[in-house]
C-alpha cells in the first residue's frame, strides 16, 4: 500500500518547511509514504526547498497555471508513481498533518473513495462572519447539487483512492475542491468526511475579495452542473419562459374575447417572443442533454486508457 501526499505550492518556500516535516513517513497499515510537491511557477524558491526538506518528487511549471491546474497535475504525477491513496494538502500548514492517518482510515477499511477533512466552519474562529456564512451556504448548495454530505466542501485536506482520482477530471479553472466533490457524487463515489481542526494562516490567494470568490464558485457550481444535469437546467429555464408566454397569451386572449385589444399588443407580441424562446430553450436542452451522454462516454473512454497506462507503468 503506497501513500502520496501531494502539495500543491505557490511562493511557499517560508512555510512549506514546516508543512514536510509534520507529514507522517510512518503509517499503520501503508508500506511507503512519499511526498510530491506541484510547484505553480513559483518566483521564490519553493522548489529548493522542497528537495532541501524531504519531498520525494517536485513537478515544476515555469509559469503559473493556477490551483485547479496544480491539482491535476499532482494526480497524474502521483498515479504515475504508483500511488494506491493520494492525499491532498495545503503549504502553508492549515492542515495538521498529524491528522493524515485518520483522514485515509475509512479508505483503508473499504468505507470510502474519497474523505474530505471537515474544519467545521461555522465555528472557525479565525474566519469572519461573512466567510462563515457564505462558506456554510456555498457547502449546502455543493451538497444539494452533488448529492453528497460533505459540510465543508472547499477544505483542501483530503484524500482519493486510484480508482477515484482515475475519473476525476477537473476543467474548472478556479478551483478543483467544488468540481471535485460534484463530479465524485455525479459519478456515484462513496464520498464521506470527517473532522479536523484547521490552524490559522496567511489571507488566501486564491481571490482578491469576498464577492469575487462568491461570483467564481457560483459561476463553477452552475457550470459544473449543467455539465452533468444539462436537461434539469435547460427544461426548468425553458419552462419558466414557455410559461410566462402562455400566461402572457391567455390575458391577452382574454382582452381579445372581451373586445378590448387597444394597448394590450404589446402582451401578444411578448407572449409570442416566450414562446419562441422557451421552446428554443427546451431544444437545447435535448441536444446538451445528447452531448452530456456524449460527455460520458468520452470520461470513460479517458479513464480506461488512463488506467492502462497506469498499470502499464506498475
Amino acid at each position: 500500500m503506497k501513500v502520496v501526499v501531494q502539495i500543491p505550492c505557490l511562493n511557499e518556500a517560508a512555510t512549506l518547511p514546516d508543512t514536510l516535516r509534520g507529514i507522517p513517513r510512518v503509517i499503520p497499515g501503508v508500506d511507503v509514504v512519499e511526498i510530491l510537491v506541484i510547484d505553480d511557477g513559483s518566483t521564490d524558491q519553493t522548489s529548493e526547498v522542497a528537495r532541501a526538506h524531504g519531498a520525494d518528487h517536485v513537478v515544476r511549471f515555469k509559469k503559473r497555471k493556477g490551483l485547479a491546474y496544480g491539482f491535476m497535475a499532482g494526480l497524474d504525477a502521483a498515479l504515475k508513481l504508483g500511488a494506491d491513496i493520494i492525499v491532498n494538502t495545503d503549504a502553508d500548514n492549515q492542515y495538521d498533518s498529524r491528522d493524515i492517518p485518520r483522514l485515509i482510515a475509512p479508505i483503508l477499511e473499504g468505507k470510502a473513495e474519497m474523505v474530505v477533512g471537515d474544519r467545521g466552519v461555522a465555528e472557525v474562529a479565525h474566519f469572519s462572519w461573512t466567510k462563515r456564512r457564505l462558506q456554510t451556504a456555498g457547502s449546502w448548495v455543493v451538497r444539494k447539487v452533488s448529492g453528497t454530505n460533505v459540510p465543508d466542501v472547499t477544505s483542501g485536506f483530503r484524500a482519493l483512492t486510484r480508482e477515484a482520482a482515475l475519473r476525476i477530471n477537473i476543467v474548472s479553472e478556479f478551483t478543483y475542491t467544488l468540481e471535485s466533490i460534484i463530479q465524485a457524487g455525479k459519478k456515484q463515489l462513496a464520498v464521506t468526511h470527517l473532522p479536523i481542526v484547521a490552524k490559522e494562516t496567511r489571507p488566501s490567494r486564491l481571490f482578491g475579495s469576498t464577492w469575487e470568490y462568491v461570483k467564481r464558485s457560483g459561476a463553477t457550481i452552475l457550470r459544473i452542473y449543467a455539465m452533468y444535469e444539462p436537461f434539469k437546467v435547460f427544461i426548468l429555464l425553458g419552462s419558466a419562459l414557455f410559461s410566462a408566454g402562455v400566461v402572457l397569451g391567455l390575458r391577452y386572449a382574454y382582452f381579445w374575447w372581451m373586445g378590448d385589444i387597444r394597448g394590450h399588443i404589446q402582451s401578444a407580441i411578448l407572449s409570442v417572443l416566450l414562446l419562441i424562446l422557451g421552446f428554443q430553450t427546451l431544444q437545447w436542452g435535448i441536444m446538451a442533454d445528447l452531448i452530456a451522454s456524449n460527455r460520458k462516454l468520452i470520461e470513460d473512454l479517458l479513464y480506461r486508457v488512463r488506467k492502462m497506462e497506469i498499470e502499464g507503468r506498475r
